[in-house]
C-alpha cells in the first residue's frame, strides 16, 4: 500500500512538471514587415515625414512617419525603405519614438540601412534606396504612429 502511494505521488509530481511549461504564459513576440517612404530636408536641423505600411499577422496597418534630426544635416533626400519590425506583441506596439545613433551618407541613388528602436523594445531593421543628396551625422528621432 505504501509503495502505491509513493508511486502515485511521484507520478503526479512528474506529470505536473511535464505540463508546467504549458500552463505559464509565454513571452510571445512576433515579427512584421514594414514598408516606409520618407522625405527629408534640412540645414543643421532636418525635418522629415512620410507614410508606410506594417504587415503583421496577416493584416496591413497604415503608418504615419514624422522625424526630426539635430546635428550636421545638409541637403534633401527621399528614402524608400523596407524591412522587419521585431518584438511586436500587437500592431500598436510599433507606435512611438524611435532613436538611432550613427552616421550615414546618401548620394544619388545610394543604398542605406538603419536600425531603430522604440521604448517598447520594438526594433526596426530597414534597408532602402535614397534619392537626392544628404549628409548627416546625428542622433535622429523618428515618430511612427498608426493611422
Amino acid at each position: 500500500m505504501m509503495k502505491l502511494q509513493y508511486t502515485l505521488r511521484y507520478g503526479l509530481i512528474a506529470l505536473a512538471a511535464a505540463f508546467a511549461p504549458l500552463l505559464t504564459s509565454p513571452a510571445w513576440a512576433a515579427t512584421g514587415t514594414v514598408r516606409i517612404e520618407i522625405v527629408k530636408a534640412g540645414f543643421i536641423v532636418g525635418v522629415g515625414g512620410g507614410s508606410g505600411t506594417l504587415t503583421f499577422v496577416g493584416r496591413r496597418y497604415p503608418l504615419k512617419v514624422g522625424g526630426l534630426s539635430v546635428g550636421a544635416t545638409i541637403g534633401a533626400s527621399k528614402a524608400d525603405l523596407v524591412g522587419r519590425a521585431y518584438n511586436l506583441r500587437q500592431a500598436s506596439d510599433i507606435a512611438g519614438t524611435y532613436t538611432s545613433v550613427g552616421a550615414a551618407v546618401a548620394a544619388g541613388g545610394g543604398v542605406s540601412s538603419i536600425r531603430l528602436q522604440n521604448a517598447k523594445g520594438v526594433v526596426l531593421e530597414l534597408r532602402g534606396r535614397n534619392i537626392g543628396l544628404e549628409f548627416n551625422a546625428n542622433v535622429s528621432g523618428v515618430e511612427i504612429s498608426l493611422r
